[in-house]
């Protein structure tokens, strides 16, 4: 069994630094980093069901809104999609419209007291789309699954009892690298890390693939990086362009070709408790998420059920 307190330490987490040659300035005869043309062609795509965890320790860069957002879009292409909000916070949670007074059971109950995933699962307001919710009780979970058996494997067991009634599991984590993250991490199969377009995002990209090669060696050797998502760009800014071209330049066809625009709609879409989608489906962010989706599907057929 891995040891979790590896995976945490400060030995554990030694900082790749992706920036070697630091940002470099572009050639003034570029072309424009963000536009789908200048990415790497795509790679082919698993296999449905899917199971993406969209993990990032630095916060603030978009991992929520990638989770809703993107799960959202998916739905909409008519995907059957779960969302599991791993995060104390349960932003997730309240993004999608649900009240966390009103719940019987949410993840904690599934992590710590073995209730089945389907009995915490929550429909939406948006067809084909469901989501297992969080609330602040969660954040006690990182201590009382120190004693407890298997408990870097407790939510994979949980979601495999389910992964074949979805095309997608999309597991939110929190902004961190404890135990919660590990067990989103070893439940599954693909990694999605949300970058935002600043020069300071980039900083301990690093620590999170070393913790994913951690978790690969370990806990589950399907675990791999297949998607990286530019968010939160700005074109009126010149670095936000140098960010994604150097990123791109580090991981080639796993950086989505579509970014996502900054936008204060995308911002205010979790206050009405509705994904971009819906809120605003003809907006820069809805519109950005949608082709994100059909990226990250890669057209795959809708399974039938």
């Amino acid at each position: 069994m891995i040891d979790s307190s590896e995976l945490c330490s400060d030995a554990a987490l030694q900082k790749h630094d992706l920036r070697e040659t630091g940002i470099h300035q572009p050639d003034a005869a570029a072309p424009d980093a963000t536009a789908p043309d200048a990415a790497a062609p795509p790679s082919a795509k698993p296999p449905l069901p899917r199971v993406m965890v969209v993990a990032n320790q630095k916060g603030g860069v978009g991992k929520t809104t990638t989770a809703v957002n993107l799960g959202a879009a998916l739905a909409v292409l008519g995907y059957r999609v779960l969302i599991v909000d791993l995060d104390p916070q349960g932003n997730a949670t309240t993004g999608l419209g649900i009240n966390s007074r009103n719940l019987e059971a949410t993840v904690y109950d599934v992590l710590l007291r073995d209730i089945p995933i389907e009995d915490a699962t929550e429909p939406t307001s948006l067809r084909n789309l469901f989501i297992v919710p969080s609330t602040i009780h969660l954040a006690g979970a990182e201590i009382e699954l120190v004693p407890a058996f298997s408990r870097e494997l407790r939510l994979r067991r949980a979601i495999e009892q389910v992964t074949d009634d979805y095309d997608f599991v999309m597991i939110d984590c929190p902004p961190s690298l404890g135990l919660l993250t590990v067990n989103g991490l070893a439940a599954a199969t693909e990694v999605v890390v949300p970058i935002q377009c600043e020069y300071y995002a980039l900083e301990g990209l690093g620590q999170l693939l070393r913790n994913v090669n951690l978790v690969q060696t370990n806990l589950n050797p399907a675990l791999e990086v297949t998607t990286i998502v530019m968010t939160m760009y700005d074109a009126r800014t010149r670095l936000a362009e140098q960010v994604v071209r150097e990123v791109r330049r580090h991981f080639g066809s796993r950086v989505c070709r579509h970014v996502v625009p900054r936008t204060v709609r995308l911002s205010e879409a979790p206050s009405f408790g509705q994904p971009i989608v819906v809120f605003d489906p003809n907006s820069r962010g809805a519109l950005a998420y949608r082709e994100l989706a059909k990226e990250v599907s890669g057209g795959a057929p809708q399974r039938v059920r």
